[in-house]
């Protein structure tokens, strides 16, 4: 798909390389290019290793990067620090797989979703405490899980109160790292719908990072596919059945179909075992009746 905006976030031979003991070294992110254009959610697929939390976390400026650029809006933001940094941060918003790692477990809720819209002025007071319930009903939660402590919260609850915080900045772009993996089937769905409903009202571009093919086919509008460190594929997800031609992403997807496949048979088995056990009981019923 041809693109007639400019890129909001552009990665530029981004390599990430870390100094082990010995004198060895590991590269683990080698000559990314990537591009995230204005309303558009990018995902980035890849096995454990192949680079791809680490991507997420530099664009973050959790880490730094060893060469390459990461350019913004058009300018460069890869040696930010100090209030520059700081600035940045509210503009590009991370949501972690383990929502737990994030939170003051002595604050509550509607403290937690409040405090960086008070840190960075956005609002106070009364607003802000508006705001927060406006947040929470924003993301399927009810005014009173203002007042709850997180260890109060499924894991569903709180990957909703993080995104919650998230957005509540106004930020122009989510990374979502695994945000979805630690979740159940049925609350992982809820958090995906969620997250395509968040995306149509307020036009955030996201990048969206999971080991899972088939949860970010059905968010993503392109696929980047990562391996060893390296982008090796970006194809558009709805043509990705038709587009891939690496390697690795045919495995990926020859995996996603045989997990489906499983998944149809033993629901069909159980159906069948559903089935024979209530022929059984009609059986045991008649006999009964004709004695």
């Amino acid at each position: 798909m041809a693109h007639e905006e400019l890129p909001i976030l552009e990665l530029r031979n981004l390599c990430k390389t870390y100094e082990l003991k010995g004198h060895r070294t590991v590269d683990a992110l080698k000559a990314v290019h990537l591009e995230l254009y204005p309303g558009e959610c990018l995902g980035i697929v890849g096995e454990s290793g192949s680079g791809k939390s680490t991507l997420a976390r530099c664009v973050t400026h959790l880490e730094r990067v060893t060469s390459g650029q990461i350019r913004y809006r058009q300018q460069d933001i890869t040696r930010l620090n100090g209030k520059a940094l700081r600035q940045q941060r509210k503009q590009i918003q991370m949501v972690f797989q383990e929502p737990s790692a994030i939170f003051n477990p002595r604050m509550k809720i509607g403290a937690f979703i409040r405090e960086p819209l008070i840190n960075y002025k956005i609002m106070k007071g009364q607003q802000a405490e508006q705001e927060v319930l406006r947040l929470l009903g924003r993301v399927g939660l009810s005014a009173a899980t203002a007042d709850k402590y997180p260890h109060e919260l499924s894991g569903g609850e709180r990957q909703r109160a993080v995104i919650a915080r998230a957005i509540g900045v106004q930020p122009d772009i989510i990374l979502f790292d695994e945000a979805t993996s630690a979740l159940d089937v049925s609350i992982q769905q809820q958090i995906l719908d969620l997250l395509v409903e968040l995306r149509k009202d307020t036009g955030i571009s996201s990048i969206f990072i999971s080991h899972d093919l088939a949860v970010v086919q059905q968010v993503s509008d392109r696929i980047a596919v990562m391996y060893q460190g390296e982008v090796v594929e970006v194809v558009e997800s709805s043509q990705l059945t038709s587009l891939a031609n690496h390697p690795y992403t045919r495995s990926l997807m020859a995996s996603v179909l045989s997990v489906r496949e499983m998944k149809h048979r033993v629901q069909a088995q159980k159906q069948e075992a559903e089935q024979e056990q209530e022929q059984e009981k009609v059986g045991v019923l008649q006999e009964s009746l004709s004695g």
